[in-house]
């Protein structure tokens, strides 16, 4: 018999405070004590929160991926090259993959096109978009400014999506428009972007809250001109 998930009630505040005061005792000797507390507070509401979200992606249509099994990041960092030992994350993530049946631009890499989810004491917020974007899909989306400007704008312009997040920008930008390009062109700023990705903060009553999923299919759900165009660059 298959296991019923648990309803997503909302995080609680020990939760928040649970990151808040792992920030502060980042090491194994704290944590493995807590574990148990990990778990009942963080993985497994977010757990809760993800099987109630792939229900709403498929009830709407949405063809982005939870998966209560492969959409969280894990708490543990990867040391291995990094002068920060601390060994783990101070937030909580998820993902969620573009898979749109039957295209060939479903996104299963980590920086492909997708949505994403961030839990951190003061750094509530639910994004989207490429980031940190491969060059060939970058070039793509230069091609795509200065060929076709207005299915560029008409899609990260839609005026639902920015109704749900702030505009689309950059993770990082380049300094100078690439070679190649127009400098002069109206939308020099959008052909200096080094990635494109979008978001909007949440408030710690929208984490605490049932309602939850909603928010986050609702706004899903009007970046979907956004997340379309960005699948069609290859």
């Amino acid at each position: 018999m298959a296991t019923v998930a648990p309803a997503f009630t909302g995080f609680r505040p020990e939760a928040i405070q649970f990151l808040a005061e792992l920030a502060e005792n980042n090491d194994r000797a704290w944590f493995q004590p807590r574990k148990a507390e990990y778990e009942r507070l963080l993985k497994e509401p977010m757990e809760a929160l993800i099987a109630e979200l792939a229900q709403r992606f498929e009830a709407r249509r949405i063809p982005l991926r939870a998966d209560p099994k492969r959409s969280i990041f894990r708490i543990y960092r990867d040391t291995r090259f990094s002068k920060d030992k601390s060994p783990y994350k101070t937030n909580m993530g998820a993902s969620f993959p573009w898979v749109e049946p039957g295209s060939d631009a479903a996104d299963e890499g980590a920086h492909g096109n997708g949505g994403y989810f961030h839990f951190q004491p003061g750094e509530m917020y639910l994004g989207g978009g490429m980031w940190l974007a491969e060059r060939p899909r970058m070039e793509a989306f230069r091609r795509a400014v200065v060929e076709d400007e207005a299915r560029v704008a008409a899609a990260l312009e839609d005026p639902a999506f920015l109704r749900m997040f702030e505009p689309v920008h950059p993770h990082e930008t380049l300094k100078r428009v690439p070679p190649g390009y127009p400098a002069d062109h109206p939308r020099a700023d959008w052909l200096r972007f080094k990635d494109v990705v979008f978001g909007r903060r949440l408030a710690d009553e929208d984490v605490l809250s049932p309602s939850l999923p909603d928010v986050m299919a609702d706004a899903y759900e009007a970046a979907l001109p956004v997340f379309r165009f960005l699948a069609t660059l290859r």
